[in-house]
């Protein structure tokens, strides 16, 4: 898929700096937020329209918020390759709606390094399903785009502007890259953190 319209969001982020005004620029262009915890009641507060994750799962966040967003109705949604009629029939017969942007930043696990945390509080920060779902839209460029950071939203907005709400191909694969570059440092992260 060369354009890709950009219609279904999901944002799930710990970095709220520009949330409003990208939230606001996606939804003033009729674009469906989707969200979890923290972001929800952002956009709440901002008097923005968006949905809960668990209204699309039909599942609460269970074990204090350690499952939210892994879950088919999500994941699928993030994985599906529009251009495989497949996948397609698949999410049609399973009642499952894609996502075209994944837009996700991870738990602070640095500043919980930095805050002297416990092994076990320290532990509660590390993001689980936040590198899952970024990892999930990377793979899928070719049918997502993922923003794994607030540096990311002005870029996202010109290109949306320049494609009349849809981001090429070249721009997704960027993003791509900058995905798999922020997991990999937040693994490394860890690692370090919890090597003996």
């Amino acid at each position: 898929m060369e354009v890709l319209p950009i219609r279904r969001a999901i944002l799930s982020v710990t970095d709220k700096s520009g949330l409003v005004d990208f939230a606001t620029f996606l939804t003033s262009r009729d674009v469906e937020l989707i969200s979890t915890g923290g972001t929800q009641k952002v956009l709440e507060a901002a008097g923005l329209p968006v949905t809960a994750v668990s209204t699309v799962t039909g599942f609460p966040e269970i074990l204090g918020g350690r499952v939210k967003t892994l879950h088919p109705k999500i994941h699928a949604g993030i994985l599906a390759n529009k251009d495989d009629p497949f996948h397609m029939q698949t999410l049609a017969e399973k009642g499952i709606r894609p996502f075209d942007l994944v837009c996700v930043n991870l738990y602070d696990f640095a500043g919980a390094v930095e805050r002297h945390l416990s092994l076990e509080d320290a532990v509660e920060e590390i993001d689980i399903g936040g590198p899952c779902m970024l990892r999930a839209a990377a793979k899928n460029f070719h049918s997502v785009l993922v923003l794994p950071s607030p540096q990311w939203y002005g870029a996202a907005m010109d290109e949306l502007r320049q494609h009349e709400m849809s981001v090429s191909l070249n721009f997704r694969q960027i993003m791509a890259s900058r995905a798999f570059e922020a997991t990999s440092r937040y693994d490394a992260l860890i690692t370090s953190y919890l090597r003996p």
